[in-house]
């Protein structure tokens, strides 16, 4: 079962010439074993914090050991290539350049193409880093054609599965880099993966049943196709992006470009407590939305859109959105989030009508 699992896994990261491994644990896991296998204590490391999963990357890189330049950004934007290809050329002592594809506490996505461009444009030779827990398998990812070194995403996203499994696609030249890292590692060792994964084992004992949900994953993905699974990410989150705006909400996205497909974090009227908006919506609704994180507690709640998941599912989501804001006390018009949402769903999947442009 192993061999086949780790051989999908590659078209999923689209990773022709490195490895994926698998591990028992969350994606922070994959971010740890990412960590102490390519790099040294006291490396300089170039990262960005724009929401609550960025910012725990750059601490647990402090954490580490590593030596970290962090470039903080306001929280509603992503990756600031400027500030990467300034900062590359700057130092070149940069041993390694950390990217969070899809920051799921802001529902903001980066443009993960232009941070390899960056690096090229500062020709620096850093390995790069891409948190894609929340975007791999839901939205394009290239590992090689993107030129990224390690990326990292979990089974309980765009894989559909209970969280417990994390994933982790390592190119040749982080394989190589992984033979002189000196970082000690025991429990995430590539060495110790690669002799057990090459005759389809582990180093220690597998979660199995998350193995056979995992097979189950890749089947349905690969059998939808992902040119088709990406499209129908991007279509479900135009739906739930143009009922957000019939409400007179706001993305906490600041501008088109960095609007996320996997997930949308919604501002909350002045004077409403996001919190009670998602109190709401579970207790009442029977619907969890995302709550507020850190720096956007209270401020936001948040309707993920990836994996299992259709057009009428996102109608659903928006209903339940509505009758909560409402009554935790949001002057909203009722219905007219899941009208616009409809008319785009029905334009969109019609077989005459051209799918109208995103907002």
């Amino acid at each position: 079962m192993t061999l086949p699992l780790l051989q999908d896994l590659r078209k999923i990261f689209k990773n022709d010439t490195g490895r994926v491994f698998i591990y028992p644990s969350s994606g922070t896991g994959a971010w740890e074993a990412a960590i102490s296998n390519t790099l040294n204590l006291g490396d300089r490391v170039l990262m960005s914090r724009f929401g609550q999963f960025s910012h725990l990357w750059v601490d647990m890189a402090k954490r580490l050991g590593l030596d970290v330049v962090s470039v903080d950004v306001e929280w509603g934007q992503g990756v600031p290539l400027d500030a990467y290809q300034q900062d590359l050329q700057r130092d070149p002592s940069i041993k390694a350049v950390f990217a969070t594809h899809n920051e799921t506490a802001t529902g903001v996505s980066s443009d993960i193409a232009g941070v390899r461009r960056a690096m090229n444009a500062a020709a620096s030779d850093a390995l790069l880093f891409v948190d894609g827990v929340s975007s791999i398998a839901s939205i394009d990812f290239q590992q090689e054609g993107w030129g990224v070194d390690l990326a990292v995403t979990g089974s309980q996203k765009g894989l559909m599965m209970p969280a417990g499994l994390s994933m982790l696609g390592v190119s040749a030249k982080a394989l190589d880099a992984a033979k002189s890292a000196t970082m000690e590692r025991c429990y995430f060792d590539f060495a110790d993966m690669i002799a057990t994964n090459n005759a389809g084992y582990f180093p220690y004992t597998p979660p199995v049943q998350l193995l056979h949900g995992l097979r189950a994953s890749l089947d349905l993905l690969f059998e939808e196709s992902l040119p088709h699974v990406f499209a129908r990410h991007r279509r479900l989150a135009e739906g739930v992006r143009r009922g957000v705006q019939a409400l007179g909400l706001d993305l906490y996205a600041v501008a088109p470009e960095w609007y996320s497909d996997t997930v949308s974090a919604i501002r909350v009227p002045d004077g409403i407590d996001g919190a009670e908006v998602c109190r709401i919506g579970f207790e009442r609704y029977r619907t969890p939305f995302g709550a507020g994180l850190s720096q956007v507690a209270g401020k936001v709640f948040r309707i993920g859109h990836l994996g299992d998941l259709n057009e009428v599912m996102c109608l659903s989501a928006l209903a339940s959105a509505e009758m909560s804001l409402a009554d935790a006390g949001a002057k909203i018009d009722l219905g007219a989030g899941t009208a616009a949402a409809q008319d785009y769903y029905r334009r969109a999947l019609s077989p005459t009508n051209p799918e109208p442009q995103p907002v």
